[in-house]
């Protein structure tokens, strides 16, 4: 078998794999004898059926089978025998004969390759970069105490009703100011008046107190959605539009609020656990500003990826690739793309080939790898951010670790997660190399910064 290739440009070549009989007949009788002791034909015992009968039926498919193989198998050695850096697979080339299989025995396939540009990217300290760090506002350490001391608290009944209470009573459709017969009854309405959509409906819940009765109309205080009103009235999402404008009696039953807990001992314990150092509001403080600091890093590290990656292709300038090529590879690859997104979508998947490639490069030159420790660690800060996002920074070692590793079970997510490791390294390599200056500021101004470079 020989392999052979032709550059026809910088980025691209042709490879071209040629088969003769030998190559792939030894394999093709020996493929139909095992076919033979298999086979199961009326009118033969099971396995002996002539072998002729056998090439008739199965030879042709078994013989293109084998040559399929003999020729991946040396089109893919050949690729890495002579090191070639290639994009993509290799993917057929354009007008290529059709064969006979069941009479040649010769044949001669064609490959289409990109090659990858050669790209030479450094870092110096003539390159100025800024970090942002993030640091949080008084105002919010203060706002995470609050959602702390709500979480722990309990619910008490209340006299009279609050924005934030929940408010339980029995619901009684009305006609001409007295109950309907036969109307709409709800003996367990509940009702959260922060969720009210109309002011004017709201008004008449704060202040009522247990044992009122009010007048109300469902359908104004949830603005028409069916969804609620349904829930409120226990009826069926198709019977509320026939209630625009129908009044209920709401007798008050029960008022229920949520106490915050005090800033206490037992909140400490309840919070932090026995073991816990943390019994101080300056201790909860310093807590909750190194969890946002955790939190925040990531963004920071985020913001400086991206712009790190917004200059790494400025100093690389125009790259040079077959995009016609590209195309193909990516259309033969992807049955479901449609070329005219690909051709709106070609100068950003060029950017991220050659920002991947001016990434590997700059890990590889460090001596930097990815393992699997690595990865590992940075899935417990991705699952640990997300559940601080809610507002629970004191989740369990054990929760941690299971929600990390259920990321990690999906193809997609271990993916995204190894990314931003080769990410998070980049970015040391380039503090170390480039000239990086920090500058703290607030979450507002960070969030103006990103919208900044977000329409840029």
């Amino acid at each position: 078998m020989a392999v052979s290739i032709k550059q026809t440009s910088d980025v691209a070549a042709t490879i071209t794999v040629s088969v003769a009989a030998a190559d792939y007949q030894p394999q093709v009788e020996k493929e139909l004898k095992n076919y033979q002791k298999r086979a199961n034909i009326p009118g033969f015992r099971p396995g002996h059926a002539p072998l002729g009968l056998i090439k008739k039926q199965v030879g042709t498919s078994v013989k293109v089978e084998e040559i399929n193989k003999a020729v991946v198998g040396a089109l893919f050695g050949y690729i890495e025998e002579q090191k070639l850096d290639i994009l993509g697979s290799p993917i057929p080339a354009e007008n290529e004969p059709e064969y006979d299989f069941a009479t040649q025995e010769d044949f001669e396939f064609a490959y289409d390759v990109a090659l990858a540009p050669k790209i030479d990217v450094q870092l110096t300290k003539e390159d100025k970069l800024t970090y942002y760090r993030i640091e949080a506002t008084k105002q919010m350490e203060d706002d995470q105490i609050k959602r702390m001391l709500d979480n722990a608290g309990k619910q008490v009944d209340a006299d009279s009703v609050e924005d934030n209470d929940v408010v339980y009573g029995r619901m009684v459709e009305l006609e001409g100011g007295a109950p309907k017969q036969g109307g709409i009854e709800a003996e367990k309405a509940l009702i959260l008046p922060r969720y009210a959509k109309d002011e004017a409906q709201k008004a008449k819940l704060l202040g009522a107190k247990v044992g009122d009765s009010i007048t109300l109309e469902p359908h104004a205080l949830y603005a028409g959605e069916e969804a609620e009103v349904a829930t409120l009235l226990n009826i069926e999402k198709e019977a509320v539009p026939a209630l625009d404008g129908v009044s209920f009696s709401y007798q008050i039953h029960r008022i229920s609020r949520r106490e915050p807990a005090e800033l206490n001992e037992a909140f400490f314990v309840e919070a932090f656990g026995e073991g816990s150092e943390i019994r101080t509001e300056e201790a909860l403080r310093q807590n909750i500003r190194e969890s946002f600091s955790e939190q925040f890093a990531t963004e920071s590290d985020y913001k400086f990826i991206r712009d790190l990656r917004a200059h790494l292709l400025e100093k690389a300038g125009k790259v040079a690739y077959d995009e016609a090529l590209l195309k193909r590879i990516f259309l033969a690859r992807n049955k479901e793309a449609k070329a005219e997104d690909l051709d709106r979508d070609m100068p950003k998947i060029l950017d991220d080939i050659t920002f991947d490639r001016i990434k590997g490069q700059m890990l590889e030159a460090a001596g930097v790898k990815i393992e699997e420790a690595d990865v590992q660690k940075f899935a417990l800060i991705v699952a640990k951010n997300q559940f601080a996002m809610y507002g629970m920074t004191s989740v369990p070692d054990e929760v941690l670790e299971n929600y990390a590793q259920s990321m990690l079970k999906e193809d997609r997510s271990r993916e995204n997660i190894i990314d931003r490791v080769a990410d998070s390294k980049l970015a040391t390599i380039a503090r170390q190399q480039a000239s990086v200056t920090e500058q703290v500021v607030s979450p507002e101004e960070f969030n103006a910064l990103m919208s900044e470079g977000a329409n840029a």
